[in-house]
């Protein structure tokens, strides 16, 4: 596999990553609350729990992950739970900073939150292990070396969050800028909340197959 491989591959991954999922609507949430900078750069969380995945899929773990069906509805119920949690939480928030510079009195412990967020939606998304262990092997071509293959397209896929995030966290951001009042705040985080919550009832109802 050379570069040019993974470049032609780069389309595909966009398209994979851009999909609306948990993750995505949290970069959304970060530039809507935080900033496109701090969106982005969060995302980084979410992209060192799919190295992990990438990882086990590259040495043939990702297999073992999918056939465990107790394993599985293990990693299924405890994001369904914390995608609940930080539905409930986005619900009873009061309000967010509609000041850009009150936003970002402490970008350190904003960014460090927003980042262990990510990381935490991705690494309990049993879709992530699904994505990884079964799609993405489809794209590794038998008469090559394996691992050169995943260094190549898991680097472009990983890529590809960030731009995915930067397209999402745009998109807050042009929300945040249609937000003139309190209530709209508490209609904001009430919308928020209820994403997550169903984002949390529709991994409930993910299946292995």
């Amino acid at each position: 596999m050379t570069l040019n491989d993974a470049v032609l591959f780069a389309p595909i991954a966009l398209l994979i990553a851009i999909t609306p999922g948990p993750n995505n609507f949290c970069a959304m949430n970060n530039g809507i609350r935080h900033g496109v900078t701090t969106a982005v750069l969060a995302t980084t969380g979410r992209v060192i729990a799919f190295a992990f995945f990438l990882l086990i899929s590259a040495v043939g773990l990702g297999a073992m992950l999918m056939a465990s069906e107790q394993l599985f509805t293990a990693i299924k119920w405890v994001g369904a739970a914390y995608l609940l949690y930080l539905g409930i939480s986005a619900w009873r928030s009061r309000a967010f900073a509609l000041d850009e510079q009150q936003g970002l009195t402490q970008p350190r412990r904003t960014l460090w939150l927003a980042t262990r967020q990510e990381f935490l939606i991705g690494i309990s998304n049993p879709k992530a292990i699904l994505l990884f262990a079964a799609i993405f092997p489809q794209f590794i071509r038998p008469d090559q070396p394996a691992a050169e293959q995943f260094l190549y397209l898991g680097t472009t896929y990983l890529l590809a969050e960030y731009a995915a995030s930067l397209l999402y966290a745009l998109f807050g951001l042009q929300i945040r800028r249609l937000i003139r009042s309190a209530r709209g705040v508490r209609n904001l985080n009430r919308t928020t909340g209820a994403f997550f919550v169903g984002a949390g009832g529709l991994l409930l109802g993910t299946s292995q197959h």
